[in-house]
């Protein structure tokens, strides 16, 4: 089977973000970077497919030079080789136009199934893995919490997770394109072999073509203000009661 996984790098959950100057993107210049959570659980995913099925597991990744470094360790972990598609924009780009430049990298390759993560820990849209399966042309699913391929490769079931502790199984034929949810197994770590053996594997460096125009993009980014008030009830005490929970149920909408 082969495999697609899609990946993206994201500033490090713990650095400490300032707004740029522009006031459009966080300033990233010394920023520490990572692979984002959820496509590394899809990168797990497939692995495991893989060695389950058999077959190869190929990383693409759209974004900058420094994109290779999360590239590099996708393949450490056990991809086969890296598909990078090369774009100072496409750092923050919206989902759209990274979907258009991963779906232009990856039309010929011709995959059996490609996995991303839900979302991005940065924008969080959860829109890139749907707008690249309409872009492929690929039947998809949201929201995976487990795979289970046919016997005879042509088709797969999948596990979505719902509302309120609810699941659904639905039947997909393949190719296909999922979006894995984030706990969907255990994540391996890349060993010294595998680091060592990362060096001498494939990656494929794509420039990105010309930006089409933008659906959507960021008017502001800011820190929202931190802000206190005391606010007092007048009244007798059952009026004070009426009027506290009140506030409670429609302001605070913590009943």
């Amino acid at each position: 089977m082969k495999i697609a996984v899609c990946i993206k790098q994201v500033v490090t959950r713990d650095w400490p973000l300032r707004v740029a100057e522009s006031a459009t993107w966080v300033r990233d210049d010394d920023a520490s970077f990572e692979m984002n959570e959820p496509d590394a659980y899809a990168l797990e995913e497939a692995l495991r497919l893989k060695e389950l099925l058999g077959g190869e597991v190929v990383v693409c990744s759209a974004g900058p030079a420094r994109v290779s470094q999360v590239i590099r360790e996708a393949l450490a972990r056990g991809a086969d080789r890296a598909i990078h598609v090369e774009g100072e924009a496409l750092a923050a780009a919206e989902a759209d136009a990274v979907a258009a430049a991963l779906a232009g990298a990856m039309e010929g390759e011709s995959f059996d199934l490609v996995l991303t993560g839900l979302q991005s820990d940065d924008q969080g849209f959860g829109q890139t893995g749907v707008v690249l399966a309409e872009r492929l042309g690929l039947p998809h699913a949201t929201i995976i919490m487990e795979v289970d391929v046919a016997d005879d490769g042509g088709s797969l079931r999948v596990k979505r997770e719902l509302e309120s502790g609810w699941f659904q199984w639905v039947s997909m034929p393949l190719p296909a394109l999922l979006t894995i949810q984030s706990g969907i197994n255990q994540l391996r770590y890349a060993t010294l072999r595998g680091i060592m053996a990362a060096k001498r594997k494939e990656i494929l460096t794509v420039p990105a073509q010309s930006a089409e125009t933008a659906g959507q993009r960021i008017l502001e980014l800011y820190v929202p203000e931190k802000s206190s008030a005391t606010r007092f009830i007048d009244g007798s005490a059952p009026e004070a009661a009426r009027e506290l929970v009140r506030l409670l149920r429609e302001e605070a909408r913590v009943l």
